[in-house]
């Protein structure tokens, strides 16, 4: 009954200093009976959302050159905390788009491919793509397809574990 979602200046042409920007700060908001909250505005670019599979957690990404984060949050109380840091890894991009197994692992779109986090924020593993991820989708008829968007292609990828899925 509740609904999250980022708010990062992204659409507007100026981006972070477009002057038709309407708040001062990027946020990640909540939809509860109607009302809309702030849960935190901290975040630089809130990109990407994911729930842990028994929904204790918010993941949210960070599109931010100089925090590249997954911050892991309460979503009742707003309290968050960094759960992996990837500001100094190499490549290009930042945090895009973020999905949860039925297991908690993380694939989070980030630099240089799709980190695989544990639920614990270890790092499993980094799958490499021709190019750089932007976001993701479960699929087929188990749940074990990764779909993958870039700029040019869209991937799937053939998983072990079936991911979360609506």
């Amino acid at each position: 009954g509740t609904l999250f979602f980022t708010d990062p200046p992204f659409g507007l042409p100026g981006q972070f200093d477009d002057p038709e920007k309407e708040l001062p700060f990027s946020g990640v908001f909540r939809v509860r009976d109607g009302e809309v909250s702030l849960l935190t505005g901290e975040l630089e670019g809130p990109n990407g959302l994911a729930f842990s599979p028994d929904e204790r957690w918010l993941y949210v990404g960070n599109w931010d050159f100089e925090r590249i984060v997954v911050m892991r949050y309460d979503p009742d109380t707003g309290e968050g905390e960094v759960f992996f840091d990837m500001t100094d890894a190499p490549g290009e991009d930042a945090i895009d788009g973020i999905k949860v197994d039925r297991e908690g692992n993380l694939y989070v779109c980030g630099p240089g491919g799709i980190w695989v986090l544990s639920p614990e924020g270890e790092r499993l593993g980094l799958l490499s793509l021709p190019e750089d991820p932007h976001n993701l989708a479960w699929g087929g008829e188990d749940g074990c397809d990764l779909y993958v968007t870039a700029l040019t292609s869209v991937y799937r990828m053939r998983l072990g574990i079936p991911g979360l899925r609506p």
